[in-house]
């Protein structure tokens, strides 16, 4: 199974990205109210914006690449893998949004390496 974790790792590296090409999408986009009237105004400019446009493509691929993952392990091997998406988007959410990592997430962003190491070594 471990033949495969390339394939698993580029689906949850696509789905990385697509979070994260979405949190730039919307801060570009701005706060914004739910309401009747912003409908249109704020549906079109997230509909337009290139980073949303860039994650939903990113979410796309990443489902392809994780059908052909499914059809090749387990499930119970190849779920917990995608927690190592929790780790990049806390590592570039950190680096590129300025984002706070303390202490209590650091030892969560530990645990869930040291959680997906076990999973990849009992297969």
């Amino acid at each position: 199974m471990n033949q495969y974790l390339p394939l698993i790792l580029l689906g949850v590296f696509l789905n990385a990205s697509a979070q994260l090409s979405l949190k730039q999408g919307m801060r570009t986009v701005g706060h914004f109210a739910f309401s009747l009237e912003n409908i249109m105004p704020i549906g079109t400019k997230v509909a337009l914006n290139p980073f949303v446009l860039a994650g939903l493509f990113c979410y796309v691929v990443s489902v392809i690449v994780w059908l052909m993952a499914l059809s090749r392990v387990d499930v119970s091997y190849a779920y917990p893998l995608l927690s190592a998406g929790y780790i990049v988007t806390a590592l570039v959410g950190q680096i590129f949004f300025g984002e706070t990592l303390g202490p209590v997430r650091w030892a969560g962003i530990l645990v869930i390496c040291l959680g997906v190491y076990l999973v990849t070594r009992g297969a």
